[in-house]
């Protein structure tokens, strides 16, 4: 098979196609054929080893995709050859085949969905449930105070914010791109570049602050936002694409009663056992078929532009996801 491979640590232009043997599955595994797989900030920053999982080298990028199941091991009861799935791996997408266990990595692609379209739905979605439901405990008539949100998992959040009924306000640094945003169901954009969210919020608050802040950029965004905040306020630490971490106004936390929440969906299902995984096999799939946070695609990709498709991604031109097509 053909796969995107990373055999040494750098940019982008590290990234090559090979050939690769197909995956060998065990009883409880199923082989995907993959049809799209989409890029997320973790991709980039495993290439230069600055991401919390490092896989050894050589690796095949790539953490979620869709396609068909191509074949299942012995013991595999609920999926069947033919199956259109949704799938998440660490890592490893960005091939002409996947294999993936059966259990809590697969949810069926919604009909009516692309497989770029399901490609691109599962880091952000779980990213944002696991924040706003597990970690946050949004409630309906708050305010949500979004950054990033033209990107994939800003996206996701402010789509699921107004599913559950909260204001949310969203901010970016591209009227362009912010447009999008607001079509997607956000009450209010901010162009960082041109106001002052923090202004802006208290504002629209008489003064109070923003109830639940979601935040994957860091940096000095993260800073301001703990002024944005209203008391007793709930901080997600999501990441930081600004360029790295920030240090905490620990007076704003104690002043304001504000609670820190360091949002990681993967390792927290991965530790949290079946419960956790239940509401993501449940609730994830429930959610999808409503249509709530469908993926908005604007970036896509052959395998053989990999490399240009992790570079818009770093060029903040991607609004949702960019997906590289393998099927």
């Amino acid at each position: 098979m053909k796969a995107v491979v990373c055999d040494r640590l750098g940019d982008p232009s590290v990234l090559q196609v090979k050939d690769m043997p197909i995956p060998e599955i065990g009883p409880a595994d199923v082989l995907i054929k993959v049809g799209a797989a989409s890029v997320n900030f973790p991709d980039v920053l495993m290439l230069t080893a600055d991401y919390q999982h490092k896989p050894e080298l050589p690796f095949i990028p790539g953490m979620e995709g869709a396609g068909t199941v191509s074949a299942v091991g012995a013991d595999v009861k609920d999926w069947r050859v033919g199956d259109r799935v949704i799938f998440g791996v660490r890592p490893g997408a960005f091939a002409e085949y996947v294999k993936v266990p059966a259990s809590g990595n697969l949810m069926r692609l919604p009909a009516g969905w692309s497989v770029a379209e399901g490609s691109a739905f599962r880091v952000g979605a779980t990213t944002a449930y696991h924040s706003l439901v597990h970690r946050a405990g949004l409630k309906p008539r708050e305010v949500l105070l979004v950054h990033g949100a033209s990107g994939g998992v800003g996206m996701a959040a402010v789509q699921l914010g107004k599913h559950l009924g909260a204001q949310v306000i969203a901010t970016g640094s591209d009227d362009a791109r912010l447009a999008v945003v607001r079509e997607q169901g956000a009450d209010l954009v901010v162009n960082l570049t041109s106001a002052d969210f923090v202004s802006i919020v208290k504002g629209m608050t008489d003064g109070r602050g923003a109830d639940v802040i979601y935040d994957p950029v860091g940096g000095e965004v993260l800073e301001k936002s703990m002024r944005a905040a209203a008391y007793g306020a709930r901080l997600l630490v999501v990441g930081f694409t600004s360029g790295g971490p920030t240090r905490i106004m620990s007076n704003r936390v104690l002043i304001k009663g504000l609670s820190i929440l360091g949002v990681r969906a993967g390792e927290t299902a991965r530790r949290a056992g079946s419960d956790f995984a239940k509401d993501y096999a449940v609730e994830l799939p429930r959610l999808a078929e409503l249509g709530v946070m469908r993926p908005h695609i604007s970036h896509r990709f052959p395998m053989e532009r990999a490399a240009d498709a992790f570079r818009v991604l770093i060029d903040r031109e991607v609004v949702g996801k960019a997906v590289i097509e393998i099927g």
